[in-house]
C-alpha cells in the first residue's frame, strides 16, 4: 500500500491492525484514547487492555462481493472493531454487548457516538445483519453532502 502506516504501539494493544492511511490511524488512536478509555471507566468501571479488530486492509468490493464498488478496506482506509477486553477479565463484544447488559449497551452506544465524531462512515449492528458483530469505521464521507455517515 502506498501512503500507509502500521500502528505499532499507541497505548492500547489492538489485534489485526495492518496497513492503514494516516488519517485513519490518527482518528483510530484518538477514538481509543479519548472515546474508548473514558467510556470503559465510566460505564464498566474498568480499563480496556485490548481492542480486538477484524483488520484494516482487505482488497475487496463492498460487502465482500466479487464485483462492484471497492470497499474502503481495499484502500487501507477502514477498520472493523469487534470487541474490548477489560483489565478485570471481561470481554465485551459488539455481537453480544449491543443487546447485552445495560452497562454494555451504554458503553457500546457511547463508542458508536464517539466514532461518529471522528470517522467519515460509521456502521454498527443497527445498520444491517452484516455488521451485527462489529463496528465499521472508515474515512470516506457521504457522497451526497460530504457529511459523516453514521448508522
Amino acid at each position: 500500500m502506498i501512503d500507509t502506516i502500521k500502528l505499532m504501539d499507541f497505548g492500547t494493544p489492538t489485534t489485526n491492525l495492518g496497513a492503514m492511511t494516516c488519517p485513519l490511524a490518527s482518528s483510530f488512536t484518538d477514538w481509543a484514547r479519548y472515546g474508548v478509555a473514558p467510556a470503559a471507566k465510566h460505564y464498566l468501571g474498568s480499563e480496556v487492555v485490548k481492542i480486538e479488530t477484524m483488520g484494516t486492509f482487505n482488497c475487496r468490493a463492498v460487502n465482500g462481493s466479487r464485483s462492484g464498488k471497492l470497499s474502503e478496506h481495499a484502500f487501507a482506509n477502514a477498520v472493523d472493531v469487534s470487541a474490548f477486553v477489560l483489565r478485570d477479565g471481561r470481554r465485551v463484544s459488539v455481537l453480544n454487548g449491543w443487546r447485552g447488559s445495560s452497562e454494555e449497551r451504554a458503553f457500546l452506544r457511547r463508542l458508536h457516538q464517539s466514532a461518529c465524531k471522528r470517522f467519515g462512515t460509521v456502521l454498527g449492528p443497527d445498520y444491517n445483519a452484516a455488521h451485527a458483530n462489529h463496528f465499521h469505521f472508515d474515512m470516506a464521507r457521504s457522497m451526497a453532502n460530504g457529511t459523516p455517515y453514521c448508522r
